[in-house]
């Protein structure tokens, strides 16, 4: 009997251990996590009492906005007065399924808590007036983000437009959209509603292409084949006999060009016309690892530092960059090469930014409910993709592209543009993507901009890129001239 009780009694011990370490690790140690949880519910009804601070464009026009309730439950109410043309930016702040985006990101300040509190913010805390949250203000211009949305109009795909000296993001556009203030009403009946057609809706409206999705970039990688090239002894001299097809070693399938073309020459020649065979055979020439090297210089394999989710662009393994066959698919931005339309934008910065990419900045400051800035994110480098002197160079061959190749629909009177058109297979049957990835002025640049459209391009032509996403591209930078008066 006693035996028995000892054991019901070493039982009932580690189970008020187990208890006693679980509560301790749920209080200590996952504390923080539970509390940002954007699922947790209590925490959600405490942040409603709070006048949550609103997130402003770059040019102080209004993205999301508390506004006062007649319930005390849930005190206020947040809008989006931009609907869907800040979705993919502002994300959504809901009662249901909790925050997303800058929502989320920046959530701690736009509640007042993040970097301490102000005396103002202390004294409502303690008297029980009304809290207010911090200003979020972003670098997106409200007036080139409209422009942008309206440039890719329809079609399905993203535009990511960036100043290469400082690294701003100055617009995000994914098509389709949504709009944030239908999840986030204080009818959960409405939200749950909402929700579901959105997640059912085949066009994945609330998937942000820019920054979320990556896809074969096609020709437009053909800027870090040169790239590579350039850095490793293969100067713009290098010319191969035109043709139709290229061969690799180990592989019995040749590479050709769109439309069974012939091309080659030069390397200006080559990137003027966008010629598949030319930087396929170029590659297999390149040291070993050497594109992949010059790749990872410009950000890929890892996500940009960005203040909302993005993912890292991809590459094939180093084992199959071994294999001619396999390089040189992947110097044409074939095979398991993939990139997000930010990804590429940075690309084209870094190219007009004398070969250094600052880190991409979406939000640029935080103020207190007075309008002191609180916190700033002033421009950083991120990385050293290429030497001055390679920049300068890619920067002319992507002249050539605009004044004379695949990307004249991307001119712009009385500025130079220099770009890189792509047309990206992706799946059997499917037409491709249609890419171009430019900055202008050429010489003195101020803007990049990545135009991605999602199974846009025509089967049969290169040129693609250039008819659909160069136009878009073109009316981006149009728009910022006018904007900001370069």
């Amino acid at each position: 009997m006693n035996r028995q009780i000892r054991i019901i009694g070493l039982i009932a011990l580690v189970m008020f251990g187990v208890a006693f370490v679980n509560l301790n690790w749920v209080q200590l140690v996952n504390a923080q996590h539970l509390a940002n949880n954007p699922a947790n519910v209590r925490v959600i009804l405490k942040e409603y009492a709070i006048a949550r601070g609103p997130i402003l464009s770059g040019d102080e026009k209004t993205v999301a906005l508390s506004v006062k309730t007649p319930t005390e439950t849930l005190k206020y109410l947040r809008t989006y007065p931009e609907g869907p043309t800040f979705a993919h930016v502002s994300g959504y702040y809901s009662y249901v399924y909790g925050r997303a985006q800058l929502e989320a990101t920046y959530n701690s300040w736009l509640t007042g808590q993040g970097g301490g509190l102000t005396m103002q913010q202390l004294s409502d805390q303690l008297l029980g007036g009304t809290q207010q949250g911090n200003t979020v203000v972003t670098t997106i211009n409200d007036q080139l983000q409209k422009a942008a949305a309206q440039a890719l109009g329809t079609h399905k795909g993203a535009v990511v437009a960036l100043d290469p000296t400082t690294g701003d993001v100055l617009a995000m556009v994914s098509s389709p959209s949504y709009d944030p203030t239908t999840i986030s009403g204080h009818d959960p009946n409405a939200d749950a509603a909402a929700w579901k057609a959105l997640q059912a809706d085949p066009g994945k409206p609330m998937l942000n292409r820019a920054a979320s999705q990556t896809y074969p970039p096609g020709s437009t990688f053909k800027v870090i084949t040169a790239a590579a090239a350039l850095q490793n002894g293969l100067g713009v001299n290098t010319s191969y006999p035109p043709t139709g097809q290229f061969l690799p070693a180990q592989t019995n399938m040749p590479i050709k060009n769109f439309g069974n073309e012939v091309c080659g020459g030069d390397m200006t020649q080559a990137l003027t016309q966008s010629c598949n065979v030319y930087f396929a055979r170029l590659a297999t020439q390149l040291p070993p690892g050497a594109l992949a090297k010059t790749a990872r210089d410009f950000g890929f394999g890892e996500a940009p530092p960005l203040d909302i989710s993005d993912v890292p662009s991809r590459l094939p393994t180093d084992a199959d960059l071994k294999s001619p066959a396999f390089v040189a698919q992947s110097a044409i931005g074939q095979y398991n090469v993939a990139a997000t339309p930010l990804q590429m934008a940075l690309v084209a910065a870094g190219i007009a930014n004398q070969g250094k990419i600052m880190t991409p900045r979406l939000v640029k400051e935080v103020r207190d409910p007075q309008g002191n800035v609180i916190k700033s994110k002033p421009p950083s480098l991120w990385k050293t993709a290429v030497p001055p002197e390679v920049a300068a160079t890619l920067t002319t061959l992507m002249e050539g592209v605009v004044d004379s190749g695949t990307g004249t629909a991307a001119q712009i009177p009385g500025v130079k543009v220099a770009g890189k058109t792509g047309t990206a297979q992706n799946a059997t049957g499917q037409a491709p993507h249609a890419w171009f990835i430019s900055f202008a002025p050429a010489d003195a640049p101020k803007i990049a901009v990545a135009v991605l459209v999602e199974n846009g391009g025509n089967l049969g032509s290169e040129a693609t890129g250039g008819r659909l996403s160069a136009p878009i591209a073109q009316q981006v930078m149009v728009a910022d001239r006018q904007v900001r008066g370069w």
